[in-house]
């Protein structure tokens, strides 16, 4: 990858209105209203004042993420310089190991950096993960790729943060360079939920099972799965539940258990809400093929190519096979009674 120009930054995300439900608020994160957060490819030709750095997946940007963003604001304010933010794509498991099965992400690279933007990050520096760069030692990371490249004035690290071949980065060694190559450095403590600490395995084991509620309390927002509205085969509409297909845009992201699902849609610059079906579809297909298909609430129009999010809230039921498709008619009868019945009480 080459190096964006900062300007580029509004194209690549395209600020249009893009949402994600925090908690019982929704966030709206559009150009005029988000401070511009300027995205960077490679650590090279950066023009970045005094940066203060963190780094890491953030895959989901969960609230113990949130908690490092915190303290990596207040470390810039602190040392007067600006918030930067380093990750890598693809995800380094995917090159370490890349005979071991994906565990699918949370959040797609636009995703991530949408969500950091709203949280007032002002740079996100995209590295390439490549062996290469595995191979290198914390100490000619930090030293050539953080301090000689971007300039690193800061250092924030997480409770349990290592880097560099074989994990050998880890704070107290990190204290060790900062005197060396004079950068300041700080230590974030791990948050905790109940006693449990968030973290993006966690959120993904939930997501799996379809604890949907659990995945929004870690995650701090609901679930977001954004796609291209595609066409299907069309046996919604004959049983009175049209549907859009949702075509996902990153194969990596990482779907909920098949189930039925109470969502909110955002499309066309408009809300709604709706019900998700997840699932192979076992009534009307054997194809064993996963397909999201939503039918939304008081929407009578055509979507074929549009852009899409969904928000999913609760999960309503599992996935069954029904024997008839009468039968099936029925159960989602119920299900938009339920769903209906839920955003009533919520909203």
């Amino acid at each position: 990858m080459k190096a964006e120009s900062e300007e580029g930054v509004s194209n690549l995300l395209n600020f249009r209105l893009f949402t994600f439900c925090f908690s019982s608020f929704v966030v709206f994160l559009r150009a005029e209203i988000v401070s511009v957060m300027h995205i960077h490819y490679g650590p090279d030709n950066l023009h970045i004042e005094s940066p203060v750095v963190t780094m890491g997946s953030f895959d989901g940007v969960h609230k113990g993420h949130v908690k490092v963003i915190e303290g990596l604001k207040a470390c810039a304010r602190k040392w007067q310089g600006e918030s930067v933010i380093i990750t890598f794509d693809p995800h380094p498991r995917e090159v370490l190991y890349p005979n071991e099965k994906r565990p699918g992400i949370l959040t797609t690279l636009a995703e991530k950096a949408e969500i950091l933007a709203a949280y007032g990050v002002r740079h996100l520096i995209v590295i390439p993960f490549n062996r290469e760069l595995a191979a290198l030692s914390y100490d000619d990371f930090v030293r050539y790729i953080l301090v000689e490249k971007i300039g690193m004035k800061g250092l924030v690290v997480g409770y349990d943060h290592r880097f560099g071949k074989n994990r050998e980065g880890n704070f107290d060694v990190l204290k060790g360079l900062a005197e060396t190559c004079h950068f300041h450095i700080e230590q974030e403590d791990v948050l905790t939920a109940n006693e449990v600490n968030i973290s993006s395995t966690k959120i993904r084991t939930a997501l799996e099972s379809g604890d949907i509620a659990l995945v929004n309390d870690f995650l701090g927002y609901a679930y977001p799965i954004s796609g291209e509205v595609v066409h299907g085969d069309k046996i919604g509409r004959t049983i009175g539940f049209p549907t859009a297909n949702l075509n996902v845009d990153d194969e990596r992201k990482l779907l909920p258990a098949a189930g039925v699902y109470a969502v909110k849609v955002f499309l066309q610059g408009k809300e709604y809400t709706g019900m998700l079906n997840v699932g192979v579809r076992p009534t009307v297909s054997n194809s064993g093929i996963v397909r999201l298909e939503t039918h939304i609430f008081g929407f009578d129009g055509d979507l074929y190519g549009e852009k899409m999010t969904l928000s999913l809230v609760h999960r309503v039921r599992g996935e069954r096979k029904f024997n008839t498709v009468q039968e099936l008619s029925v159960q989602l009868f119920r299900d938009k009674e339920t769903v209906e019945a839920l955003f009533s009480r919520r909203f």
